[in-house]
């Protein structure tokens, strides 16, 4: 065993070159894998551990005290189907958005005696429990680091003061807070929560059937509203779950590069050490030796490749993860196993494309070997070179253009690798086009339209750094404001906007309603299906919204705010983003706000209408009118995606142009016989580069062809999950991105990384003198 590691240790000292490949190809492979895998095995984890730990409820629901009582849903925890069930707990909806601490927001606060019990058993991480009036504890994650602590007041107009006297954090997001049962009898609650845990509840079949099995035998419209715990854990996963569809592709492709080339390193090196595995059988190697000599060869630098390579995606995902997980009070990181599954199974990878060439040289007889290091090299490729030679073609070119044919096994693992780079890069250019259309879409930028802001407050930081400036509130009424902007010159359009949060019943989450009245053609967002409300109780919702909550077009959910509920219909879905938003008509307003005026002014302007002569008109007019800054178009999850396509492409077309290199280094040494002799009969160093460039250029011209479509089938599969991930519609703007040009320039991306890889080494060989060549030989 000792001289098949010397052997292999000379093996790798000799062959630098590849060996630096081998180990530059595992890294990005491996690393690219630990993310993919890292990603889809913590997208749902963490959650499934700390719902299991806290035994979190499948399913909450809000009902009308007015039509149930305490004693009935109490019996409802033994319907068939129910395994055990928490409550009947007092529930009351705080506004904390008009209180010092507005920032707060709804609360939905539920009376309940202590953290434990059957169903939901709450993480109190900080302070104590509840115990008497005036006491509340807030639902904040273990990794809160805001400003407020056990001991801090909360005051909330309208209601009693209360002080904080702990955290404590449910997963299954069933409160914002808690108080006793005695406290929130006092602030006269208008729903009765109860939280259930089912004997199914696996799908969202199951947990409907549960629903409808504990509201059986109560009064019509009982049930003001649920929240499933599959919601909850879809929106939780869906954070970094959209990255694992792209990051998926782009393993599988750096496991595919990885393979190709080490088998074409693998062969190269077998090919160009024919003589060498002659002399290791004549001394006595055996065939098993020379095989293992060979394997171990490849195994050393992929088992560093790979060590590093599990490192550096350990990096990149950790912080992914805890960002995403952290508050779920449990520890978050790559999963052991993902780990386990890269450092074996990508040795393993590499050993098996291997295997192959590794195979010939253990079968090849040590008379053979020797006599083939030294024959001069005929056939297939030398026959096309001559039929070549009678084109028009320059020289060089045709030499170039027949050199593929020599080796044609190698070409076409040259070629693949060269597919699979045109892939990445065309599947990539479609994902930041996505992200970025989707974006646009979304938040659409018209310079063309100016949002004025009605409230006092300002926008964006001080100016010069200096002190904030002073809140001046709208001078004129809500009817003076709008004709003042309907009378200034070029103004097509104004749209009034009151963003208002409210509590949408059996929801945790407060949604904010954007109310709309005056011109909404081009001032409101787009809709993809339905209609835009045109009458009271009806709302338009974007895809997430309505996916994270399983709900569709012409279902009614029951707003409520301080102490008003509004059941309204879905008519419309929208192209927006937020999930936690929806849209509805000014004639919705009173029956939850009434006299409420507008925060916001949306105004349509002339092509050609100078905005900044337009505000200072308004502002004129009333100086508590203040034009919004206009935001940055580009968030960050998008920023990530670009970044992260961008650098695994550059990696992948890197790699991509390193099995080129490789494959114009072999052909070179093993034809520097051919080459001297072309040099000595006049071939110049610049035919010697066109001539070898030539021939990658060819196969990156195929590879090109073939990787295109491959790409854009890739991105047609792709950006559907993600935004399935995301949980947001799929729309054509997303999946159509590739236009005539951009395809043009994709399709040469082959002849690119074929170039660019061929290069160097090609002017390596073009600068070697007749002498050296002949007297090398």
């Amino acid at each position: 065993m000792s001289a098949v590691w010397r052997a292999s240790r000379a093996a790798v000292r000799r062959r630098k070159l590849q060996t630096i490949i081998i180990g530059l190809v595992v890294w990005v492979a491996t690393a690219t894998t630990v993310m993919a895998l890292g990603l889809l095995a913590a997208s749902s984890a963490p959650f499934d551990n700390a719902f299991g730990q806290q035994d979190g409820a499948h399913l909450s629901v809000a009902f009308d005290r007015t039509k149930t009582s305490d004693e009935q849903l109490a019996r409802t925890a033994l319907k068939p189907g129910v395994e055990a069930a928490a409550g009947p707990f007092g529930q009351v909806v705080l506004d904390g958005t008009k209180g010092r601490e507005g920032f707060l927001g709804l609360l939905t606060t539920v009376g309940r005696a202590d953290p434990g019990g059957p169903v939901d058993k709450v993480n109190l991480w900080r302070g104590r429990w509840v115990t008497g009036p005036g006491e509340i504890v807030l639902n904040l994650p273990p990794d809160y680091t805001g400003s407020f602590a056990p001991g801090n007041t909360i005051d909330i107009p309208g209601r009693p003061e209360f002080t904080i006297v702990g955290f404590a954090y449910t997963v299954g997001e069933s409160a914002d807070a808690w108080v006793t049962p005695g406290q929130v009898a006092d602030l006269r609650p208008t729903t009765t929560q109860m939280l259930y845990r089912f004997t199914h509840a696996g799908t969202a079949e199951e947990v409907s059937a549960g629903l409808t099995a504990v509201t059986s035998g109560l009064p019509p419209g009982a049930a003001l509203g649920s929240q499933s715990y599959l919601t909850v854990k879809q929106t939780a996963a869906s954070g970094p779950g959209i990255y694992v569809p792209f990051l998926l592709v782009f393993g599988l492709l750096g496991l595919a590069v990885a393979i190709l080339i080490v088998a074409n390193v693998v062969s190269g090196a077998v090919v160009a050490g024919f003589r060498h595995i002659g002399v290791l059988k004549a001394i006595g190697f055996t065939p098993n030796q020379v095989l293992a000599v060979y394997l171990t060869m490849v195994s050393v630098p992929s088992v560093i490749g790979c060590a590093v390579g599990a490192f550096t995606g350990n990096l990149i995902t950790g912080p992914l993860l805890k960002d995403a997980f952290e508050g779920f009070g449990t520890t978050v990181g790559v999963e052991p196993w993902v780990d386990v599954v890269a450092l074996l199974g990508m040795p393993l990878l590499v050993a098996v494309a291997a295997l192959l060439p590794a195979l010939r040289a253990r079968r090849l007889p040590a008379s053979r070997a020797i006599s083939a290091g030294s024959a001069q090299g005929t056939g297939r490729g030398l026959r096309i070179q001559r039929r070549l030679s009678g084109t028009r073609l320059p020289r060089s070119i045709s030499l170039g253009l027949g050199l593929p044919f020599a080796r044609p096994a190698r070409s076409v693992l040259t070629m693949a690798a060269v597919v699979l780079g045109v892939l990445s890069v065309t599947f990539a250019v479609g994902l930041t086009r996505s992200a970025i259309d989707y974006r646009n879409a979304v938040y659409p930028v018209n310079p063309d339209q100016v949002e004025i802001n009605a409230t006092g407050m300002m926008f964006g930081p001080p100016p010069d750094g200096g002190p904030p400036p002073s809140i001046k509130k709208p001078k004129l009424s809500d009817a003076e404001d709008e004709a003042l902007l309907r009378a200034q010159p070029g103004v097509t359009g104004v749209a009034a906007i009151l963003r208002q949060d409210v509590q949408a019943l059996g929801q945790k989450e407060p949604i904010t309603v954007q109310f709309y009245r005056g011109d909404t053609g081009k001032l409101v967002p787009q809709v993809l299906k339905g209609h835009w409300p045109d009458g009271p109780g009806q709302v338009a919702a974007p895809g997430r919204f309505l996916n994270q909550r399983g709900l569709k077009l012409g279902d009614t959910i029951t707003l409520e705010l301080d102490g008003k509920r509004a059941p309204v219909t879905i008519v419309g879905d929208v192209l927006t983003n937020d999930p936690f938003e929806i849209f509805a008509n000014w004639q919705t307003l009173p029956l939850l706000a009434p006299g409420e005026r507008p925060d916001t002014y949306q105004v349509q302007l002339e092509p050609g209408t100078d905005a900044q002569t337009f505000l200072t008109a308004v502002e004129a007019g009333d100086s508590g009118l203040q034009g919004v800054p206009a935001g940055d178009n580009l968030g960050s999850q998008a920023v990530a995606i670009i970044g992260a396509a961008t650098l695994l492409t550059v990696l992948l077309g890197f790699v991509a142009g390193l099995g080129v290199f490789n494959t114009v280094v072999l052909n070179t040494r093993e034809r520097r016989r051919d080459l001297g002799m072309l040099k000595s009969i006049g071939m110049t160093p610049r035919q010697v580069t066109v001539m070898t460039v030539t021939s990658m250029g060819a196969l990156g011209l195929l590879g090109g062809l073939l990787g295109l479509p491959l790409g854009v089938g890739a991105h047609r599969l792709v950006i559907p999950a993600m935004l399935a991930a995301a949980q947001a519609d799929v729309t054509d703007v997303l999946v159509d991105v590739y236009r005539a040009p951009i395809l043009v320039l994709l399709g040469l991306a082959g002849v690119v990384i074929a170039v660019l890889g061929a290069l160097i080494p090609a002017r390596s060989a073009a600068r070697l003198t007749i002498a050296e060549v002949l007297h090398n030989e």
